[in-house]
């Protein structure tokens, strides 16, 4: 018997999956954090004199460019003007400034992304979502795109296009 060398094909390649990598609306900024727990007298009370002392002395150019979370990290009940006045401090550096902790700040950013997909562009399509990313991605965002996809998608799949998780399939 002859050995014939067969052309190689990209089966994936070939398939018409689309590939959709949520990483791509992690932010480009770098992110920083501002605890407010630093800043309470015996850990418990946030003095408005003490404070605004701290906040005026404190080096704000070090958030330049950066997205700003701004938290307590600690058990203590912190006014609300407390995060105004962290606002007004760090706005002429910050490129963004959230209350709340990091990981809150990704699953805002990411909810904020996927409300501006038109998922309707994805009609028919056979969609997988990538899994691995260089960046983390919130859970909450995965359920949020597989939310607008559904109607859509003619199916959905977590992973890589060579390797996939069947998450939903259009009934016939």
């Amino acid at each position: 018997m002859q050995d014939i060398a067969q052309p190689l094909i990209n089966r994936v390649a070939n398939s018409g999956l689309v590939t959709l990598r949520l990483e791509e609306f992690f932010p480009k900024e770098e992110m920083a954090s501002f605890d407010l727990k630093d800043y309470l007298f015996m850990g418990l009370i946030l003095k408005e004199k003490d404070f605004r002392e701290a906040l005026a002395a404190h080096d704000w150019t070090q958030y330049e460019g950066k997205n700003l979370a701004v938290f307590c990290s600690a058990d203590a009940i912190i006014p609300t003007w407390a995060y105004m006045l962290v606002t007004v401090y760090a706005e002429p550096f910050a490129s963004d400034i959230f209350q709340g902790t990091t990981d809150e700040f990704y699953k805002h950013i990411f909810q904020k992304a996927l409300d501006e997909v038109d998922a309707s562009q994805y009609a028919g399509q056979r969609i997988v979502v990538k899994g691995c990313s260089d960046h983390p991605v919130p859970p909450s965002a995965y359920v949020e795109l597989t939310r607008k996809l559904r109607p859509h998608a003619q199916s959905i799949m977590f992973g890589e296009p060579c390797s996939t998780v069947p998450i939903y399939k259009k009934p016939k």
